[in-house]
């Protein structure tokens, strides 16, 4: 009644018991919804589930929340890091462990089919950006408490200026809203063997790249955590973070640990 601060109220909906107490307390009519006089208050008629029920375990629950609302529960993880830095071989990892979906790198399927001599136009490198947030999009409704995205329009980025020493503004345009897209940020340390394929550049590319990476996180004041050590190591540190860390709420307890971590190296 205090927060009311003397607003008049006409009519309370509700599907619980104390309805009618409130109503009487509020002075409006008693509005029972999918509720019959045939019934108890345990039966559910229209929406056999509760309000208590969903709030408890909403991932379980799913079917009963608005597609918009159940993808905002969703904790996002994002994996940066040089080429082969470990980020494809983590994200599947705990996405396994963790009974969830991961984000695969859209810009390695797609520089696979329209890769010239191993380069992509301006143009390409955009498209790349806008197909993984579509796709990544599609992930996080299918999502389990967790999405796992390895890279983003960042690493993008860092490509179209490593090969063209410039980028298109649209490309620019979505790299900063990685900002504010990403619940929590992992760096993979470059501390594994360099898988020399065909398709990358050199041992000795991976750590200017790496570097770059740092550097954009630094200057856009993105907050990151750095995984490194064996796959067995990387999992249990994130699984540490993500067990200290509490969508909408503040990331203290998470960086008091990092900076512990980051002490003993």
């Amino acid at each position: 009644m205090q927060r009311l601060q003397g607003v008049p109220i006409t009519h309370f909906y509700c599907r619980e018991f104390y309805g009618e107490h409130v109503s009487q307390a509020l002075g409006a009519q008693n509005r029972l919804v999918d509720w019959s006089p045939n019934s108890t208050w345990q039966e559910r008629c229209a929406v056999p589930i509760s309000a208590t029920q969903v709030r408890a375990n909403p991932y379980q629950h799913r079917k009963f929340l608005d597609p918009l609302v159940y993808r905002n529960l969703i904790t996002n993880v994002v994996f940066l890091g040089a080429p082969s830095t470990g980020k494809t071989t983590l994200a599947a990892a705990l996405a396994d462990e963790l009974q969830t979906v991961w984000m695969p790198e859209y810009g390695r399927e797609y520089w696979e089919t329209h890769q010239v001599e191993r380069r992509l136009t301006l143009e390409q490198l955009e498209a790349i950006a806008i197909g993984h947030l579509e796709r990544e999009e599609e992930c996080l409704s299918q999502a389990n408490r967790y999405l796992f995205t390895d890279t983003n329009a960042l690493t993008t980025l860092q490509f179209a200026l490593d090969y063209h020493g410039t980028a298109t503004s649209g490309l620019h345009q979505w790299a900063d809203r990685c900002a504010a897209r990403y619940d929590l940020t992992f760096l993979c340390d470059t501390d594994i063997p360099y898988a020399d394929t065909w398709d990358r550049s050199g041992a000795g590319h991976r750590e200017v790249f790496q570097k770059q990476i740092i550097s954009d996180l630094q200057i856009r004041k993105i907050p990151f955590f750095p995984v490194r050590g064996n796959l067995k190591t990387r999992i249990g540190c994130v699984k540490q973070i993500l067990q200290r860390f509490q969508k909408y709420q503040n990331l203290a307890t998470c960086w008091d640990w990092a900076d512990d971590e980051l002490a003993e190296h």
